[in-house]
């Protein structure tokens, strides 16, 4: 995994707008963002692990391309990328291809988490972020759900939705946030 600030140039989004500054994975478990990356043959088994311990019951799978989504690739290209929240975790488990996570830190600005295949991801409930394939447009993954699928985007403004308050709360209590 690669983290770092994202340069804020306003160019193409597919491409890496890496700024000289990294993220180490202990900032981004600051923020409440989980990580790991399994390669190997047993893997499903690392990933079946993770989805026991934290409570994920369902699953599915989705192809981020052009192939597979076909005219309506750009327009949820542009949904994902669309700065939001979700009132639930959003668990990914990269099956193949290449793309990137932008979450909010504390001060607003975004850091960008590069991810590749074998790279386990989880935003918690409340952080804004948005997703954008990379420029070889093609991304797999596994999508691990606490309950029934739903993948529902509350974009920016949602400062007031209790998921965004909850999470704003536990940066409080953890010491990072006032």
């Amino acid at each position: 995994m690669r983290a770092y600030f994202h340069d804020n140039v306003d160019s193409d989004p597919k491409e890496p707008h890496e700024h000289l500054t990294s993220v180490t994975p202990e900032e981004l478990k600051n923020l409440g963002v989980l990580y790991w990356h399994f390669d190997g043959d047993d893997y499903l088994e690392k990933v079946n692990g993770i989805a026991k311990e934290r409570n994920y019951k369902n699953r599915d799978e989705i192809t981020v391309s052009k192939e597979a989504l076909g005219d309506s690739y750009e327009s949820k290209l542009k949904i994902f990328f669309q700065e939001h929240l979700h009132e639930d975790e959003e668990i990914r488990y990269i099956l193949d291809g290449s793309g990137y996570f932008d979450v909010r830190d504390l001060l607003d600005r975004w850091i960008r988490i590069a991810i590749v295949k074998g790279d386990l991801i989880v935003l918690p409930a409340g952080i804004y972020h948005r997703f954008i394939v990379d420029t070889n447009d093609y991304l797999k993954a596994l999508r691990l759900f606490k309950e029934e699928p739903k993948w529902t985007p509350i974009n920016r403004p949602a400062d007031d939705n209790p998921h965004r308050l909850g999470y704003l709360q536990s940066l409080r209590d953890s010491g990072l946030y006032k």
